[in-house]
């Protein structure tokens, strides 16, 4: 395929069937299916998640993303009783959050929504796509306010109900912030990542909290006209040293999802090295992109025209992507946040 056949949305395009899009997760978290694709040789094995620990090599860094999801849908309601919906996006201050609020017709600048005695809601700016701005008002501790109304925000495409909110979180969470799950990271156990460590493997964290931008989809054909959304990112002096050393040994750095990737690829400069940061990253990475940091990835399979399967076929190579991912549907692979993974290499 030509270059400029890369630049368009439709080069990413794969026919899914409905019922390959997963409801819920499996458990145990690890019994998922596995499909490895090592680059070197354009070989596909298909294996279960917890074969994981037969790839790893003593010396390797997994980096994974601490980051726990709020429970950041909201359901409130207008002084004349008329439902609102809202879903937390990013904060930008100890009251002031950007949101997506809907039915967005319903409000405007300076609207009241009330959520329960001890938690209401001030609209300060209305944008499109039902962007908004609103500044919370509260009594108490808001962490503790929002548990006592927010529910966690599950994908557009899951209509299953979850029945324990802790699935649509890594054993790893830590630092609560994201709109929705690094879900490449729900298929690790405790005890997997034990093994993991027993191996010899270095475990090194680092945060992305996961804003709703992640579901908008590109909608220009042409994908460089495509708006990313920025998301808020940090990486530890301690952890950049653990990553440069490993790097100058040849030691691989393996991504444990694309919001990893994407921390990662942020923090490392021109001449390889990597920075410690607490900044904003918008990055969009899309084939052409040469990768500064990272050898090996863990990741789900994403939707079709999603920038998520751009930064795989960066990564994986065009053509390997779509076939991997033609491979992936043909042998009834579960797809998106409660699907299986991959391991490119």
């Amino acid at each position: 395929m030509q270059n400029k056949d890369l630049m368009k949305k439709s080069s990413y395009y794969y026919d899914l069937p409905q019922e390959l899009i997963a409801q819920v997760p499996v458990e145990p978290r690890d019994s998922s299916r596995l499909l490895v694709y090592d680059k070197t040789n354009d070989k596909i094995e298909h294996k279960i998640f917890h074969d994981i620990v037969d790839y790893l090599k003593k010396g390797d860094v997994l980096v994974v993303n601490n980051t726990r999801v709020l429970p950041a849908r909201l359901f409130g309601y207008k002084d004349t009783g008329a439902k609102i919906e809202v879903l937390l996006q990013k904060r930008l201050d100890l009251k002031t959050w950007e949101v997506i609020a809907r039915p967005i017709k319903r409000l405007k600048v300076g609207q009241i929504v009330t959520f329960n005695k001890n938690l209401s809601c001030e609209f300060l700016e209305i944008g499109e796509y039902g962007s908004c701005k609103i500044i919370f008002n509260f009594d108490g501790v808001f962490e503790e306010r929002l548990a006592e109304v927010g529910q966690v925000p599950l994908p557009p495409y899951i209509h299953e109900k979850l029945k324990n909110n802790e699935r649509y979180q890594t054993v790893y969470s830590k630092i609560e912030g994201s709109s929705a799950a690094p879900t490449a990271g729900l298929h690790f156990t405790n005890e997997l990542i034990t093994k993991i460590k027993e191996k010899g493997v270095q475990i090194v964290e680092v945060l992305l909290h996961v804003g709703l931008g992640t579901f908008r989809p590109v909608k220009e054909e042409n994908i460089l006209e495509h708006k990313m959304h920025s998301e808020y990112i940090e990486m530890t002096s301690e952890n950049a040293a653990i990553l440069n050393k490993a790097k100058k040994e040849g030691r691989r750095i393996i991504a444990v999802g694309t919001t990893s990737v994407r921390v990662l690829e942020s923090c490392t400069d021109n001449q390889g090295t990597i920075v410690p940061a607490k900044k904003e990253t918008d990055i969009f990475i899309y084939p052409s992109y040469k990768f500064k940091v990272v050898d090996a990835l863990i990741t789900n399979f994403h939707l079709p025209e999603s920038t998520l399967i751009m930064l795989i076929a960066a990564f994986a190579g065009y053509e390997n992507t779509m076939n991997i991912y033609k491979v992936a549907v043909e042998n009834k692979y579960r797809f998106f946040s409660f699907g299986d993974a991959m391991f490119i290499f």
